[in-house]
């Protein structure tokens, strides 16, 4: 059986320093008043995060099942400006602040055309399977520094 494009599923693209992931609100985002719900961005970020990584060619899961390491958000400040709504197409811009030995930093914004409805600056560490604090791959290193 042979997959055309089309099957796969959806992943952003690298556009200079940024990484784009596009998405829209269905209804099982929002409250009864088609409001999305506030930890939903955080899930819209993850997922632009994921994708961002992906896109860079760094494999999670492979360094999960190999014992390499992980990655844990160890801090995170967002500010809400507007709502998103039911149906809206949104957009999250991710960006590599910062890279050091073991953790980055990454501005993201959650976009519906030129408007920003939140943005967040988060931080994560690059840690062992058993929770400890590790140097990051330096081809990962590398790979952040297209985006920074």
């Amino acid at each position: 059986m042979s997959v055309e494009p089309s099957d796969l599923p959806y992943s952003g693209y690298l556009s200079g320093r940024d990484h784009r992931f596009a998405l829209r609100v269905y209804f099982e985002d929002t409250d009864t008043g088609g409001i999305v719900y506030h930890a939903n961005y955080l899930r819209y970020m993850e997922r632009a995060r994921s994708d961002m990584l992906r896109c860079l060619g760094i494999n999670q899961r492979a360094a999960l099942d190999d014992g390499t390491g992980v990655y844990a958000v160890t801090d995170l400040s967002i500010r809400y400006r507007r709502p998103a709504k039911l149906e809206d197409d949104l957009l999250v811009i991710s960006k590599v602040e910062e890279i050091r030995a073991a953790s980055c930093r990454i501005h993201q914004r959650v976009m519906r055309g030129d408007e920003i409805l939140a943005e967040a600056d988060v931080t994560v560490a690059f840690l062992t399977p058993g929770g400890k604090p590790r140097r990051q791959p330096q081809a990962w290193v590398e790979a952040f520094k297209r985006l920074n």
